[in-house]
């Protein structure tokens, strides 16, 4: 098999968790320097004829490339990142943080939509004050208690008991891994934490007062930017 006139062998790809195997001889090939730092990768058809997979898996494997910062999109062309300092394959621990996140993401927006139809006035007022309670110098644990209560609030004013519930097993269990913990903990300097808590009071005051106005696409859109925030973070710090 080659790409670009030049030979080299791929393993043959057995049927389970195919995304990953291609993912891993992708990541095999630049490592070993077969595309190097700015070169344009093969494009989507040559790649799946090469590895003989569909192009949802290819660009299943691709995006995890793409969100370890292996690869980038430049004009719909995909190339090899200018400068790769440490690539890491994610561990199970890693793969299980992402589905969680994903979990996450996904209740999340459907709660906090539910919650500008259902809240009452008293749960919308709350909210408000609960967004207002945060500042950049406020101590790590009482800005993760803050947190945890601000959006457990959220859920309590979707009015399901189910998603509740859900939602919270959920949210603990992202809140209690060690890479959400890394963002506060880590070796961060006071002002990059404040940084943080900052950027995160600014999107809670947007949820709360788009639940609170009743504008269901300003709080999806609010708690989705949110969210997708939180997670560059979070992977940010694996990788």
């Amino acid at each position: 098999m080659s790409f670009s006139g030049e030979s080299y062998s791929l393993k043959p790809i057995e049927r389970t968790t195919i995304a990953d195997q291609v993912r891993g001889q992708l990541l095999q090939l630049i490592r070993e320097g077969k595309f190097s730092p700015g070169q344009r990768m093969p494009s989507e058809r040559q790649l799946c004829e090469d590895f003989g997979v569909a192009r949802t898996t290819l660009r299943e494997a691709i995006q995890q490339l793409v969100s370890l910062g292996v690869l980038e999109r430049q004009a719909n062309r995909l190339y090899v990142v200018d400068h790769i300092s440490v690539i890491e394959v994610p561990d199970e621990e890693t793969k299980k943080l992402k589905d969680l996140v994903e979990t996450r993401r996904v209740i999340e927006i459907s709660v906090t939509e539910l919650a500008v139809c259902r809240a009452t006035d008293q749960q919308r007022q709350e909210l408000l004050e609960l967004a207002k309670s945060f500042h950049p110098e406020m101590d790590p644990a009482d800005f993760r208690d803050l947190n945890h209560r601000f959006h457990m609030k959220i859920s309590e004013s979707c009015a399901n008991p189910l998603l509740q519930e859900l939602y919270g097993r959920v949210l603990k269990a992202v809140f209690d891994s060690s890479a959400f913990s890394y963002l506060l903990d880590g070796d961060l300097e006071t002002d990059e934490i404040r940084k943080i808590i900052e950027e995160v009071a600014k999107k809670h005051n947007e949820i709360a007062v788009a639940i609170f106005e009743g504008d269901a696409i300003a709080a999806s859109a609010a708690a989705a930017s949110h969210v997708a925030e939180v997670e560059d973070q979070i992977f940010e710090k694996l990788v």
